[in-house]
């Protein structure tokens, strides 16, 4: 599998990585059998960027991937995770819903300061059971998960503590990158206009479908030599099913708008023999900007379904036809 750097770091990353919520818990149970065999399963298919975060399962997925991480020569691979919450244990009927099922019994509290930050790593690192994370993530920080009222505290104490502690374990060597995990771009202009970054972590914002990021996030990105690392390629599912019934964009029922753009991109995927995962799954990696694709799941065969659509040839007449459609040309 391909590799690119990230940013101008040493942290170089498989074009497609494997995304850790799922195996968290996301919407479903997922045993520890099961988590081990999908990671397993991403190994084999040779895979070596792994993404987990402190939120995905209240630590689960930490645990999980470490013990799996743990077995393979340290080098051989580049992990990430997230900072700006921290957990605290709590009693198994105080769990907080955040749409994981049986998570560690721990709820979660944000804190993007100095001394958040660094004991988020240390926790993490406790949880992994590894002694090193090559890339940190700020993860969540802006008004789309806060609200603005909310996020103008959390943005203060990023950018007069939290930067700091990132800077200072970059230099240390105790990680190779920082950036961001978030899912909307203003956040993006807004710490990139204040600070240098190497990476983000954009979930949901260039898409096939979605284009948030295209106007100025990665002109600045290109400026700035600043990667992104793309999640959420279907739009919370959409470009995977369809549009049928009960499909879901952006986290929540699609609207019709959104089902009948879909429904003409599937058309022109079907015209060129291929399904319309195969274009989304592909379609980020076609920029340079782009460092590599998570593909985040429980299940072996969906990974490996997901992995055979991107080996699936798309036409390059097709992605105008997309483009079109996506920018509602």
């Amino acid at each position: 599998m391909k590799r690119r750097r990230i940013g101008e770091t040493s942290a170089e990353v498989t074009e497609i990585g494997f995304g850790g919520a799922a195996i968290g818990g996301l919407y479903r149970a997922v045993s520890r059998q099961q988590s081990e065999d999908t990671i397993a399963a991403a190994w084999d298919a040779g895979i070596r960027y792994f993404d987990t975060a402190p939120f995905y399962g209240f630590g689960l997925s930490e645990r999980r991937m470490g013990d799996f991480l743990r077995e393979k020569p340290r080098d051989s691979y580049v992990l990430s995770t997230k900072v700006g919450r921290i957990l605290t244990p709590v009693q198994e009927d105080r769990v907080p819903d955040h749409g994981y099922v049986e998570p560690l019994p721990f709820r979660v509290d944000y804190d993007y300061t100095y001394d958040g930050i660094m004991r988020s790593v240390d926790f993490s690192l406790a949880r992994l059971g590894l002694n090193r994370i090559d890339v940190l993530l700020v993860h969540d920080i802006g008004a789309y998960t806060h609200g603005a009222d909310a996020n103008q505290k959390h943005f203060r104490d990023l950018m007069e503590g939290g930067l700091r502690a990132l800077e200072n374990l970059k230099s240390g060597g105790a990680i190779s990158a920082f950036g961001l995990g978030v899912n909307e771009v203003e956040i993006c202009l807004d710490v990139m206009s204040r600070a240098s970054i190497d990476c983000i972590l954009l979930a949901g914002r260039y898409t096939l479908l979605d284009r948030a990021a295209v106007g100025e996030l990665l002109p600045l990105c290109e400026e700035a030599k600043t990667s992104l690392i793309v999640g959420g390629v279907f739009n919370s599912g959409i470009l995977a099913t369809g549009p049928v019934p009960g499909a879901h964009f952006d986290y929540g029922p699609a609207s019709e708008d959104i089902l009948d753009r879909v429904a003409r991109m599937e058309k022109i995927a079907g015209r060129h023999g291929i399904p319309l995962a195969a274009a989304a799954l592909q379609y980020p990696l076609r920029d340079p900007r782009v460092a590599t694709v998570l593909i985040g799941t429980a299940k072996p065969s969906s990974l490996e379904r997901n992995l055979a659509n991107l080996a699936l040839p798309v036409p390059e007449e097709a992605w105008p036809a997309f483009d079109a459609i996506a920018m509602n040309r």
